[in-house]
């Protein structure tokens, strides 16, 4: 069995010529961010079969992956409590630690931030497809999205069915805390928070959620 933290003999854990280290040890295979997104795929498919598998040895494993989560969570924390606000605000920067700071409800930043965020991430596809989005809030437990789709204003079926989906899930992934992502109708006196298409070269919005 492959001790923890270090990976199987195979291709790819090796370095560049397949030698070991100077120090004879084999340096580490490093993933690329399409690799990790692949192994979060993978393993939330193993977990809903895990889940959803009767008897012991499934609940077994399942309690086994809780522990294993919170053990690495505190791994996380203990990490976090040695670095300072300089080092932390890098860290968020990664999708993969920002992943697993919300994961373990470690996040430096507050839920209207992230949400911001992840909302701004989306404004470029939004724009390509004549669409926008602009987060106006967070109420409570409640982010409220002003969203504009392509040719049809606040609301025309699918297609704000589709964005208002997208947006949605961008919000709740990377703020759990929140409970709901709710649309706001636009309004005549909002048509300027949108910025038009031939004038972003000129003067871009600025990133929303920032200071």
């Amino acid at each position: 069995m492959t001790e923890p933290g270090r990976p199987a003999d195979g291709p790819g854990t090796h370095g560049a010529d397949g030698a070991d280290g100077a120090d004879g040890a084999r340096p580490a295979r490093r993933l690329g961010d399409d690799d990790v997104t692949a192994r979060l795929s993978r393993i939330d498919e193993l977990l809903e079969q895990v889940q959803t598998a009767p008897g012991p040895t499934a609940r077994a494993a399942v309690d086994a992956v809780r522990a294993l989560t919170e053990v690495y969570g505190e791994a996380l924390a203990r990490c976090l409590d040695r670095v300072d606000g300089t080092v932390t605000g890098r860290l968020v920067e990664d999708d993969l630690l920002d992943h697993l700071l919300v994961l373990h409800d470690l996040h430096p930043e507050p839920p209207a931030r992230r949400a911001a965020r992840a909302v701004e991430r989306l404004r470029p596809a939004l724009r390509e497809r004549g669409g926008d989005a602009e987060l106006t809030g967070v109420e409570g437990r409640v982010a409220r999205v002003r969203l504009r789709t392509p040719g049809c204003g606040s609301g025309c079926g699918s297609a704000s069915t589709g964005i208002e989906e997208a947006v949605r899930e961008a919000v709740l992934a990377v703020a759990p805390e929140l409970t709901a992502v709710e649309p706001v109708p636009e309004t005549a006196s909002r048509e300027a928070a949108f910025v038009p298409l031939d004038a972003l070269s000129r003067r871009p919005a600025p990133p929303l959620g920032r200071p």
